[in-house]
Formats: C-alpha cells, structure tokens, sequence
C-alpha cells in the first residue's frame, strides 16, 4: 500500500512597513476566501501584529477596528515623549491588550512567531513564547519612533533591522512552503519627495503638529518652509529605514528565497498613515488576487 503524501505545511512571512501593514489584513482575507489557511504565520514589526492577531482569532474584529481609525483616534494611542523614542507605545499596547491579544503565544489559534533585534549585540531574536502583547511591543520598536523594551534580559528593538520578511523564521518553524508578503517592493525615494509631492503630507502634517508636544512638532511633514524644500525629520527616518529594509529584505530573501512574494503596491502610504486602513487593505487584496495563479501551480488554493 502506497503511503499517502504529506499535506505540505504552508508558512506566512509578514513583513515590516509601519502603517502599509494594514495590507497584510487584505492578504490574508484573499488567501482564505483562495482556500489557502496558513498553519504557522510569522511576522516582522507590524507583520507581528497583524500576525498576532490573526492567530487569536480576532482578524475580522481587528480588521474593522482599524477600518474605522481617524486621524484623531491614531493620535489618542500614542505617548509621546523624548526619551528612547518619540513614543513609549504602552498606551498603544495597553489598548490591544484590553481588546484583541492578552494571551500566551502558545494559546494561540496558528502557531506564531515574531522577530526582534537585541540593540547591543545586534542579533535577531525569534520570539515564539510569552505574552503576545510583549511579543509583538517588542517586534515593533522602530528606532526613533518607538521606545526599545526590555525582554527576558535583552533590550529589544524592530525586526525589521535585521530581518524584514521573516521567511527564514517561517522555515525554522516547519514551513514546507513559504508566501512573503513584502511591504516595502516599491517605495525606495517616496519619503524624501519633491515639493509638490510634500504638499501632499502637509494636511496630515498639520493634523499632527496640533496634537503633539511643541518639541516634537520638527519631526512632522510640512515644518520646515517652502523655501527650504527640505523633507521632515520623521520623512528623513522614514526614507532610511525604506532603504535599509529594502537592501536587507533583497539580500535575506536571495539567500532564504520564499516560494510566493505577495508585493501590494504601497508606495504612496507613509510611516504615520494608519487612519489610511481601508486603502492599504485594498492594495493587500489586490495583490494577492494577482497572486493566485502562482499559488495555483504550487498546489494551493480551490
């Protein structure tokens, strides 16, 4: 009698990109509706959050949360301060913890990992055990944004700056395929744009200045003059953390290819525009209809 074949195990890598990981949303929806369920997921960042929240079963609670964000609601879940970042983040955490992920990774629905930094030794951490919501604080910590936090010993910060697609950890945990979601495809030069692009950002620019602290007001698009058509500071971040994670994401991913990339198109989505949910949901889905005939021809999907 001839063994039956092994179901292959499918792996998720959900990459970092700040508010454009509201795509992952869009994928995962489109993946499902394919008939194509991860049975482990990973993520990088905002990947882990989106992750986080997949495997706790709330995706469709959480998806409608951030559908619904304003401006207003962005800026209420934020500390600002000085002091290892522009945000300490536990207001932002707190809130997730009260609605969507006060659980022990291993209680969740798919098995889960995230990636995080050691600031002092430079190593990638896997994350894969403890409290979901110190996981996933730990793998969002962008430098200059977020404060670093401490975790069982090290003091951690974003995945992203060492591996933003985090296809090796999705292999580590057993993955016989592996779809990447890859956030940051298109974006190289989009963060330091010409004048008439900056304009762009200078409503929402404006919208931050008037619910931060008078020191942070610098960090924002649209506070330096016309005439010195000179990006934001927090433009300037975001466009060296773009080039960053980009080289680094080419670089892992033609060591430790994925199977399947799932690229949206979010070039025109900014580090801060997570009141801009619904777009980025729709170029996830997007992208991941466009994806389906390559799933197709690795065996997956109806």
């Amino acid at each position: 009698m001839v063994p039956r074949a092994r179901k292959p195990i499918v792996g998720l890598a959900l990459g970092s990109g700040s508010a454009r990981g509201w795509a992952h949303i869009g994928v995962i929806r489109t993946l499902e509706n394919a008939g194509i369920r991860p049975d482990i997921i990973c993520g990088t960042s905002i990947g882990a959050l989106v992750g986080a929240a997949y495997g706790t079963g709330e995706l469709d609670r959480f998806s409608e949360w951030v559908s619904q964000l304003k401006l207003r609601d962005v800026v209420s879940l934020m500390d600002f301060h000085l002091n290892g970042g522009m945000l300490k983040g536990e207001r932002l955490m707190g809130f997730f913890q009260r609605h969507f992920m006060d659980c022990p990774v291993s209680t969740l629905k798919v098995p889960f990992a995230a990636v995080a930094t050691d600031l002092h030794s430079g190593q990638e951490v896997w994350l894969k055990d403890g409290s979901t919501t110190d996981v996933v604080r730990a793998s969002i910590a962008l430098p200059g944004l977020f404060s670093p936090v401490w975790h069982d010993g090290r003091l951690l910060v974003d995945g992203g700056l060492v591996n933003p697609v985090p296809v090796s950890l999705a292999r580590a945990m057993g993955a016989d395929i592996v779809l990447a979601v890859d956030l940051n495809a298109d974006i190289l030069g989009r963060h330091t744009a010409t004048p008439i692009e900056q304009k762009v950002g200078t409503t929402v620019g404006s919208a931050w200045r008037a619910h931060v602290p008078e020191a942070l007001s610098a960090f924002l698009p649209g506070a330096e003059s016309e005439s010195e058509k000179m990006p934001s500071l927090i433009d300037i971040l975001a466009a060296s953390i773009n080039i960053m994670q980009v080289r680094i994401t080419r670089s892992r991913m033609a060591g430790d290819p994925a199977d399947a990339v799932i690229a949206p198109r979010l070039a025109n989505l900014g580090l801060m525009d997570f009141h801009r949910a619904k777009e980025a949901i729709a170029k996830g889905e997007l992208a991941a209809k466009e994806s389906l005939p390559a799933l197709a021809r690795l065996g997956l999907g109806g």
